[in-house]
């Protein structure tokens, strides 16, 4: 499947992006879903994860009641919603694609995922 992330751009600190990554899989309900980010010199993160039946999430600490992903299967499209957004946020945000039989598991190690997006950028600025 090819994932393909767009929605990134600088915005000052406070301010809200939203982030899509569309897929090229029709079957795109029978993937897991998540979202990763990658800061300069640092490691890529966890940032947050969807179920296939959207009814189970996982954020990492740093982003909960701050951000949001959801999915729309019939657009084949996974959002990740980011208000509040601080100068740590900075980084490439990646999503990401798990075929599983699961439907309400969801994935938030990077050696979980089969598939990734390109990458967007997003620069909060002070």
């Amino acid at each position: 499947v090819q994932l393909q992330a767009s929605g990134g751009g600088l915005v000052q600190a406070g301010g809200s992006l939203r982030l899509s990554c569309a897929a090229s899989e029709r079957t795109f309900s029978s993937y897991a879903l998540g979202w990763f980010r990658q800061a300069p010199g640092k490691e890529r993160e966890f940032v947050a994860a969807i179920s296939r039946n959207a009814g189970n999430f996982k954020y990492v600490d740093s982003v909960k009641d701050r951000f949001t992903i959801s999915r729309d299967n019939a657009k084949s499209t996974v959002y990740l919603q980011m208000n509040s957004l601080k100068p740590e946020d900075t980084a490439v945000y990646y999503c990401a694609a798990k075929k599983t039989s699961s439907v309400t598991y969801y994935f938030y190690a990077k050696y979980h995922y089969d598939y990734w997006g390109q990458g967007t950028q997003v620069t909060v600025s002070s």
